[in-house]
């Protein structure tokens, strides 16, 4: 409106400290997982109050960015707001709800591929299938999931819809960790084998009806094979 000013407002030093590490955190300088400097060298390389630091830091941790573990030290637990609401989340999540949303996820995520698809792209996803395929071969459920995680994720990410992989690496600890659970099954690492090479092939081919029908397929494999009583249970 005419003659309406807007106030001016300076953000306060804690406030500042707080944007400049979460920048820090999301570009990856400090990964999650890893402990961040104690406060003394906080203060001393930002030249900074202690209350400042302590400030900025309890506001991260409230934000779900940082967690402080007593005579520990304080941790980066996730890169954005968006990835520690995520998180948080699917933790709390059933199983069954995890398995539902990724089939959701999965199956548009390859009609994109398909649809978007490009040499370099389907280069990488070969080289990725490579990886599971030997994890598969080796019967270790530890690198299947891992290797498994990142050839979904390059998936979801040849589709071309930035927030959809970020929603996606995000919740990526939660749906690799439904996989890392299930036990070892050599029939049903073949079918799961069988269908990764068969939805390359689709998106390679262009074919998004087929790539999002076989996306779903390896969700329904894996859950199957999550539900399935392991030989000898109960006995």
């Amino acid at each position: 409106m005419e003659g309406l000013e807007a106030p001016h407002r300076s953000a306060t030093m804690s406030a500042q400290l707080v944007n400049s590490l979460r920048a820090h955190i999301e570009s990856g300088r400090w990964p999650v997982g890893t402990r961040i400097p104690p406060e003394h060298v906080l203060v001393e390389q930002l030249k900074v109050s202690r209350n400042t630091v302590r400030e900025a830091l309890r506001a991260l941790v409230h934000l779900g960015l940082l967690e402080a573990r007593v005579g520990d030290g304080t941790y980066v637990r996730a890169a954005s707001e968006l990835e520690s609401v995520l998180v948080r989340r699917a933790s709390a999540a059933r199983e069954e709800e995890i398995f539902e949303l990724r089939a959701i996820l999965e199956e548009y995520a390859a009609g994109l591929a398909a649809a978007r698809r490009s040499e370099s792209k389907v280069g990488v996803l070969r080289r990725l299938l490579a990886a599971v395929e030997e994890a598969n071969r080796a019967g270790e459920m530890a690198a299947l999931a891992a290797a498994d995680g990142e050839f979904h994720r390059e998936v979801v990410n040849a589709g071309g819809n930035g927030l959809l992989a970020e929603v996606y690496a995000y919740l990526g600890t939660a749906l690799t960790a439904t996989l890392r659970a299930v036990p070892w099954d050599p029939e049903a690492a073949a079918e799961h084998a069988r269908l990764h090479v068969r939805l390359v092939d689709a998106i390679e081919a262009g074919d998004e009806v087929a790539a999002r029908h076989i996306a779903s397929s390896v969700v329904r494999v894996t859950r199957r094979s999550a539900t399935r009583t392991p030989a000898g249970a109960g006995e």
